[in-house]
């Protein structure tokens, strides 16, 4: 098995969380025009980021359902499989993984990171896709497992975890198995702690790289990432969905009390006014700012709805005035303007 070639990457991935049931349970007939639609929109290839920890492996199995009613060609679909969650028999009432966040799931899901955990996830994984092997893989949420530590010693050990699971997606590309190994993370900081320790083919970058949120050390190390040929993929380039509107900035209920609330709604009420002058939508311009950030190439993005999905991808392919950006940095909304 062959890595795909850079001209071939799409400036989109789909995510699939929608597919394992995040916050409602869908038909398995919206699902499946999902999973069609974002193949009939893309050209080339069609990746698919999924995971273990979706739905307790319900995401995969669906993906998996999917490819095979509309015999999805081999050669055209990509899965992206984050490793790290097996699915186990549900014994409560509901999952004790992420309780309250997935809906009528029919399993539980226990975190395995180590270097057998993550050769069981895969094989597990593999099953549940009904034989569609994932091509690109990685440690999931490894920010996350990190940050679970008691202490510095239990952190120590498990970064050790971490490095060993890294050692068994070597091992899975070095047999042929995979083609490509990366990481995703919230925290970028542990992205590039990782990188420093593992030969890494992509990365996933996630409430990080946004037009809110573009540290310049951010900006220096995803540069160097892409230097070295790493691909990046920016994702949850809408900050939980306040930069649209939403409540929510990273999972936090901004309600103009706590510290840093008002800078924050000041900041969207003039990113909305001159998304208006402008006649921009905000989600237009989140995603093209975010995919115009030097060194990244592709764009990941979600939606439970089949019917927006060319809009998504209009998101990403449609490109916005020279004048608007002009504007956004003059008005010190954001520090550089886009490249295309």
């Amino acid at each position: 098995m062959s890595a795909f070639l850079a001209a071939e990457w799409p400036g989109i991935c789909f995510g699939t969380s929608g597919l394992g049931n995040l916050f409602t349970a869908l038909p398995f007939e919206t699902k499946q025009a999902i999973v069609g639609a974002s193949i009939e929109c893309t050209s080339g290839k069609t990746i698919f980021d999924s995971a273990g920890k979706y739905g307790a492996g319900l995401a995969l199995e669906v993906l998996g359902d999917c490819f095979a009613a509309m015999q999805a060609d081999p050669a055209k679909v990509v899965v992206s499989n984050k490793l790290g969650w097996y699915r186990t028999a549900l014994k409560t009432a509901e999952p004790t993984f992420e309780p309250g966040v997935w809906k009528d799931l029919q399993h539980d899901a226990v975190q395995r990171i180590s270097y057998n955990g993550i050769l069981e996830c895969f094989e597990q994984g593999n099953e549940l896709l009904k034989g569609y092997i994932p091509q690109m893989v990685s440690v999931h949420d490894p920010d996350e497992y990190l940050a679970g530590a008691a202490n510095d010693v239990h952190a120590h050990a498990r970064f050790d975890d971490i490095l060993n699971a890294y050692q068994a997606l070597r091992d899975l590309k070095d047999k042929g198995k995979v083609s490509m190994i990366g990481v995703g993370a919230k925290d970028w900081r542990v992205i590039r702690r990782i990188a420093e320790y593992v030969d890494l083919d992509w990365i996933m970058i996630a409430n990080s790289m946004t037009v809110k949120s573009h540290p310049a050390e951010l900006l220096d190390f995803i540069a160097a990432a892409y230097s070295k040929g790493i691909r990046v993929i920016n994702s949850a380039v809408f900050h939980s969905g306040f930069l649209v509107g939403g409540a929510y900035y990273d999972y936090r209920l901004v309600g103009g009390v706590q510290s840093g609330d008002l800078e924050l709604l000041t900041w969207r009420r003039r990113f909305f006014e001159l998304c208006d002058e402008f006649n921009v939508k905000p989600a237009a311009a989140c995603v093209q700012f975010a995919v115009g950030v030097p060194g990244v190439v592709s764009i990941a993005l979600n939606t439970t709805d089949p019917s927006r999905v060319p809009g998504n991808v209009g998101l990403v392919e449609n490109r916005l005035p020279e004048s608007f950006w002009q504007a956004l940095k003059e008005h010190k909304l954001i520090d550089f303007i886009p490249v295309f």
